[in-house]
């Protein structure tokens, strides 16, 4: 996975969560083609790529917001992806001891992508 790009002004983001989303979601993706298919991981993958990939694509949504409102329902709905994704990668995780250490990295960008959303959506005014 890569690392999100850090910038030297005040001014710019320290991340983009564009880019971040959209990194986390492929790594899913790459990390599930290693995955064995079976009867007990086939709708596991299948939720696990689904919830990882949704994360990026509503924080698209949220930033195209209509209203405030808006933007803070599509961010409840990022952290609440990012949750699910952390699910299943738990369960990955127990159905795969192999797959056990590149699971807990991805676990942990989906961790820290819950508590930015949470965060956002804190700090968003609902007026």
């Amino acid at each position: 996975m890569t690392k999100p790009e850090f910038r030297m002004t005040k001014k710019e983001p320290l991340y983009d969560l564009e880019d971040r989303t959209a990194a986390f979601g492929a790594s899913v993706i790459q990390f599930a083609k290693r995955i064995p298919v079976s009867a007990v991981n086939a709708p596991i993958i299948d939720q696990l790529v689904r919830a990882a990939t949704s994360v990026g694509a509503n924080y698209g949504e949220a930033d195209d917001a209509e209203s405030r409102k808006d933007f803070r329902h599509k961010i409840g709905i990022c952290r609440k992806e990012s949750k699910e994704a952390k699910h299943w990668l738990r369960m990955i995780a127990a159905s795969e001891e192999s797959l056990k250490d590149e699971a807990r990295i991805l676990y942990k960008e989906a961790m820290e992508l819950n508590l930015i959303f949470g965060a956002i959506r804190r700090n968003t005014p609902t007026e």
